[in-house]
């Protein structure tokens, strides 16, 4: 027979044998990557090891107890149920629902992408007349008033034809044609918040290559003779500035962990966030966004500093990420925590609008969920996520010898410099050797 761990039993059953072996029913039971905390209806609770090899798993395995709590007030039906022995078959048979397991991470949908001829198919032939003048419907409509005069003439052989057939006029600007590569050029020469239309644009791609190096030329002198600061580096002084003067304490945790904290966080090997974990060797990684670190921080601060224990971290952090404009493998979290009393959601709503009131963001609310930390509040700007925050505790917690309650929140600072100058691409903010403070520096 199949050894079940302990909380497939417990789901099964609805009962736990103590260590004493008194038979208690469950009233709810919460699971995290190695732990169980279980709350008996008598009012018990317990937190044990989630094996496979208990002794308490062997007897909830074998139907086996001593005698039932009293307190729990136990049915004659429930323990006589529960002390019929079964059979291997109808063990193979038994469905079991782990109600209180976390939510697998679901699949992302495919995006179905209408082909482009499909879709000029079913465009009305009038829509083409809403086209630019030095399009196609200038030529268009010129050739069917030209191929009307002739249909004309042809009718009535009697007249000559005097008038010269019309030919297609062209449009009296000049339109410069770029080539893809040309584009990609001209758009990384733009500054922070310039825009180009490459179908009004009269100069030749050599004239306005010249007129864009130089004026990043300009801007980067500037750059040097004010202030000589990266933009980046800036930031998370100010940061830094801000959560220290809110009573928080800086801490700084090894980028290089073991993997085996990710698995305390949920993301073992089984998972399919786990191929966005950079491994260094079979036991080690580069640490992603999840500061698992901050655990081990608040639990050692927690019998030293005064309540609450307030704590924030700013460093590199490392993820696979797909391409975009608001993506980066390589990124720098800040991540702060708050645990003991007055860890409240409104609490942290407010240490959320003193920062970004502080940096000038304009910013919202939604509510979200994730595989890790279960519901999340997701602070917004515009259609770009800058941070996930928690209101704890949380069944994960127990894995790291967290019991109270906890506040938490993790922003990225580049998406934050993204917002706060309105950079087209997250690339212009982020560590570089072609961007500096958003300025293209290959000229």
């Amino acid at each position: 027979m199949e050894r079940k761990p302990l909380d497939t039993l417990i789901s099964k059953n609805g009962l736990w044998v103590s260590r004493n072996g008194r038979l208690h029913g469950v009233k709810s039971c919460q699971t995290s990557q190695k732990y169980i905390r279980i709350e008996m209806d008598c009012g018990d609770i317990v937190t044990v090891r989630n094996s496979r090899t208990s002794r308490s798993a062997r007897a909830l395995r074998n139907h086996k107890f001593h005698k039932p709590c009293k307190r729990c007030r136990l049915s004659e039906d429930r323990i006589n149920e529960f002390s019929k022995k079964i059979s291997r078959k109808d063990e193979a048979e038994v469905k079991i629902v782990r109600s209180f397991r976390l939510e697998p991470e679901k699949p992302v949908e495919p995006v179905t992408t209408i082909p482009t001829q499909a879709i000029e198919s079913n465009t009305p032939s009038n829509h083409i007349h809403n086209e630019p003048r030095a399009g196609i419907s200038a030529n268009s409509s010129t050739i069917h008033r030209s191929a009307l005069k002739t249909s004309k003439s042809n009718s009535s052989p009697s007249k000559p034809n005097t008038k010269k057939t019309s030919q297609p006029q062209q449009p009296n600007s000049k339109k410069t044609e770029f080539t893809s590569l040309q584009k990609n050029r001209i758009l990384s020469l733009l500054g922070p918040g310039e825009m180009i239309s490459f179908s009004k644009e009269k100069r030749s791609f050599a004239e306005l290559e010249a007129t864009l190096t130089l004026q990043r030329k300009k801007d980067i002198r500037e750059m040097y003779e004010d202030s000589r600061e990266n933009n980046l580096g800036k930031l998370e002084r100010t940061i830094t500035e801000f959560f220290v003067d809110m009573g928080f304490l800086e801490v700084k945790s090894p980028i290089l962990i073991p993997f085996e904290y990710m698995e305390r966080m949920g993301v073992g090997e089984d998972k399919k966030l786990s191929e966005q974990i950079f491994r260094v060797g079979d036991n080690m990684c580069l640490r992603p966004m999840l500061a698992p670190g901050l655990y081990n921080h608040l639990r050692k601060f927690d019998n030293v500093l005064p309540d609450p224990v307030r704590i924030f971290e700013i460093g590199p952090c490392y993820r696979k990420e797909s391409d975009g404009n608001s993506h980066l493998e390589e990124f720098t979290m800040l991540n702060f925590c708050q645990m003991g009393s007055n860890c409240t959601r409104d609490e942290l709503e407010y240490l959320i609008k003193e920062l970004l009131d502080f940096l000038g963001i304009e910013y919202r609310i939604e509510a979200d969920s994730c595989m890790v930390y279960g519901d999340t509040i997701d602070v917004m700007h515009k259609k770009m996520e800058l941070s996930s925050a928690v209101v704890g505790p949380i069944p994960m917690d127990m894995d790291w010898g967290v019991n109270k309650p906890w506040i938490g929140a993790g922003f990225g600072l580049e998406r934050l410099l993204k917002a706060k100058h309105d950079l087209k691409n997250i690339k212009r903010a982020g560590r570089s050797e072609s961007y500096y403070n958003g300025v293209n520096i290959n000229l």
